[in-house]
């Protein structure tokens, strides 16, 4: 009888691992520090004109008298008075914004320096918004006719800037890059590309001020005074930092 004898065979699969930082030896890149580039900076400047074409006025109405109720049922009448007079110039009512009221006591005396003793004060003040600068001198009239007896002031302004504010960055980056020009013309050099650009501008705006309380014919003097708004004077400056070549 035969036998068969079956001889199992097995197979072995050896994974060698290989370390990369046992005993290798790295390279390393060295960087070069790069140069960083010339530059030059400038700043150009423009000054543009505008034509006000919006005002502000505060229009007050001062009352006394010996008790403080009544002081106050006159300066409210009065008030409202010149407010209806303001409207009627064409004002709107959204334009007329009141800005202080106020009651308070003080110690009257003659011209001679007699005291006539305690009374009562009772101001107030409305700040009003005038879109048709022609108006001014008539809204000034019928607020003294209703019984205002004081002017604080007149502020002129331009409603909308936004078209003279881009014409002056337009002038004072021209201004800006012929100045560079010129400098580096100078050194036989040229202009490369602008790295950095920074904008500022600044409108003053003139204040017609009178710190003298109008009252009675005072006020009636003043309103026959010319009012003239004259222009406005904005600077735009631009700094400009152009590479050197």
């Amino acid at each position: 009888m035969r036998t068969k004898l079956f001889v199992p065979v097995v197979l072995l699969i050896a994974a060698a691992v290989i370390s990369a930082c046992s005993g290798g030896a790295s390279a390393q890149t060295v960087e070069t520090p790069q140069t960083p580039p010339r530059t030059i900076n400038v700043t150009g400047n423009a000054q543009v004109m505008l034509t006000p074409n919006i005002a502000y006025v505060s229009i007050g109405v001062h009352s006394e008298a010996e008790t403080a109720k009544a002081a106050v049922a006159d300066n409210n009448t009065r008030t409202q008075a010149v407010i209806d007079a303001i409207k009627g110039q064409g004002v709107d009512a959204k334009d007329i914004q009141t800005t202080n009221f106020s009651v308070y006591q003080s110690q009257k005396y003659s011209p001679a320096g007699e005291d006539l003793g305690t009374y009562f004060m009772a101001d107030n003040t409305v700040y009003v918004t005038m879109r048709d600068i022609a108006d001014i001198a008539g809204i000034l009239d019928a607020s003294i006719e209703a019984g205002a007896n004081n002017i604080y002031g007149i502020t002129f302004d331009v409603q909308d800037k936004s078209a003279v504010l881009a014409s002056g960055r337009d002038q004072a980056v021209a201004d800006a890059r012929a100045q560079a020009e010129q400098l580096v013309a100078a050194i036989d050099g040229s202009l490369g590309e602008v790295l950095n650009i920074s904008y500022n501008s600044n409108t003053p705006i003139p204040y017609y001020y009178d710190g003298r309380g109008m009252g009675g014919g005072a006020a009636m003097e003043a309103a026959s005074v010319p009012i003239s708004p004259g222009q406005l004077s904005m600077t735009v400056s631009v700094s400009i930092t152009y590479e050197l070549r």
